[in-house]
């Protein structure tokens, strides 16, 4: 590449796009790993919802999404038998933004984990 030439990409190549595959498979083992036989615990869950954020977002980086802002949300509540629903509302490029979720359970908690991956442009 030219010394003097532009680097500015307005999209990533097909190869450099977030995949929201690639990161479901990253979020759902860093959730088996980190909650196996955990019991909830109203005092722990604040830190813990943090520490799960902080490991998928280092995971995803590692992965390799390069000039992508990544956003993790994490909720753990305690596992009751009701039902609970989640929503996320985001304005993005559908071209080049994507996200990916999954979830975790045992007789005690669960807890929902969601990645977004937004472009830099």
């Amino acid at each position: 590449m030219d010394a003097g030439a532009s680097t500015y990409l307005i999209r990533p190549n097909y190869k450099d796009k977030f995949k929201a595959g690639v990161a479901k498979e990253c979020i759902g083992e860093i959730l088996r790993e980190q909650l196996y036989g955990v019991q909830y615990d109203p005092e722990e869950a604040p830190a813990l919802s943090r520490a799960l954020a902080d490991c998928i977002k280092n995971k995803l980086r590692d992965v390799g999404f390069d000039r992508y802002k990544l956003i993790v949300q994490v909720v753990i509540g305690e596992q009751r038998g009701e039902g609970v629903k989640m929503a996320a509302r985001c304005l993005w490029d559908a071209d080049t933004d994507s996200f990916a979720q999954d979830i975790f359970m045992n007789d005690s908690l669960f807890c929902v984990a969601a990645a977004f991956g937004v472009y830099y442009y």
